[in-house]
């Protein structure tokens, strides 16, 4: 969850309020202006490749580029998109939402409005494909590859790990290949995921386990609550309940290793031994090259898969602090509790409401 500006924001997200938005234009020749704004949208989404994306709506035609001097100052500018409160002090207060690579401009040249869609800057280092092989040979540590390999396509990127680094095995990617999936590689080797962050900084961490983290956010039914409505599911698409991950890298003369993480709960619904049945998922790397990396990325994998009970889709008060992977309290009508992590969000520029997707539906006493 990012840092809350002050005391008094989270409760006045559950009062009458009125919020403050603000879009930054950062051209590439590093002026920035503050955009004016009729609408738009940003997405967080911790199972995307590109976590965050932007949608923003203008009035101005004059940011659809003609001239060879307006695409010069677009192509490859960058949009910084905030949300908060304007307090009746006149105080404002607010949290960056992510910052964002332009992709693309549309709109009626005469009258508008025109569409801006912006991708997070994990598109930038996705998009730039190693245009030579690139080898974790002599013994590169996880995190010095992912900041190499991030860097190495952004100069200025910050990286910051959260994550217990380790040495990798010796893998090389071949020109043309994926730099981003080459980076999500080497972070399952330590049971991490690399992800860019409201800040634009990029985070090496372990996703937080639902039963230990601290709760982000209470979303309460009710009187002075925050929940709009809810809607709960059950699918066992895309789940598995254990993860076998190996490696072997002749390369370094290491012989094979693995590991296995299994949902080993009885009380889970998805117990490895129980009625849901045995659903395993194989992962080889030549980055995995003792069994303590391969017991991290088999629970990290491990993680990503289980959704203890349901899904839910949650509709609630607008809270511009609340990150993917967030663990969220919410209360129904009927006075029961569940714990959720937060799987994606999408905030509305305007009045609207959060839509969360959460996994989980851990029952909370």
């Amino acid at each position: 969850m990012y840092a809350s500006p002050s005391s008094r924001f989270l409760p006045a997200l559950s009062q009458s309020h009125i919020p403050y938005t603000e879009v930054q234009l950062i051209r590439t020749d590093g002026v920035v202006e503050v955009l004016d704004h009729t609408g738009g949208s940003v997405t967080a989404n911790r199972g995307s490749a590109v976590r965050r994306t932007c949608t923003v709506t203008v009035p101005d035609i004059s940011m659809i580029p003609v001239r060879p001097v307006d695409q010069l100052a677009i192509y490859g500018a960058r949009l910084r998109i905030l949300r908060g409160i304007h307090f009746p002090d006149g105080l404002i207060e607010s949290v960056p939402l992510g910052e964002f690579r332009i992709d693309s401009i549309e709109g009626d040249p005469d009258y508008g409005p025109v569409t801006i869609n912006g991708s997070g800057l994990e598109a930038v280092v996705a998009d730039d494909r190693f245009t030579a092989a690139y080898s974790t040979r002599g013994g590169t540590a996880a995190v010095t590859a992912i900041t190499g390999i991030i860097q190495a396509t952004l100069p200025a990127a910050v990286v910051v790990n959260r994550a217990s680094d380790a040495t990798l095995g010796t893998t090389t990617w071949d020109a043309q290949g994926d730099r981003w999936a080459a980076v999500q590689s080497c972070a399952t080797a330590i049971g991490a995921e690399v992800y860019c962050d409201a800040d634009g900084q990029f985070v090496i961490a372990e996703l937080p386990d639902i039963a230990t983290a601290p709760i982000a956010w209470n979303v309460d039914a009710g009187a002075g609550g925050v929940l709009i409505s809810a809607n709960r599911a059950y699918s066992r698409d895309g789940m598995y309940n254990v993860v076998v991950a190996s490696g072997e890298n002749t390369e370094d003369n290491i012989p094979p290793v693995s590991a296995t993480s299994m949902d080993d709960d009885p009380t889970s619904p998805t117990y490895w031994a129980g009625p849901f049945g045995r659903v395993p998922r194989f992962y080889s790397s030549s980055l995995l090259v003792t069994p303590s990396q391969c017991a991290a990325a088999a629970a990290k994998l491990l993680r990503d898969a289980v959704k203890p009970s349901a899904t839910v889709s949650v509709e609630a008060a607008p809270n511009p602090c609340l990150e993917p992977g967030d663990v969220i309290r919410v209360t129904y009508g009927n006075g029961d509790r569940e714990l959720h992590q937060i799987q994606s969000l999408t905030l509305d520029l305007g009045l609207s409401s959060t839509t969360m997707e959460t996994i989980g539906g851990k029952e909370d006493s």
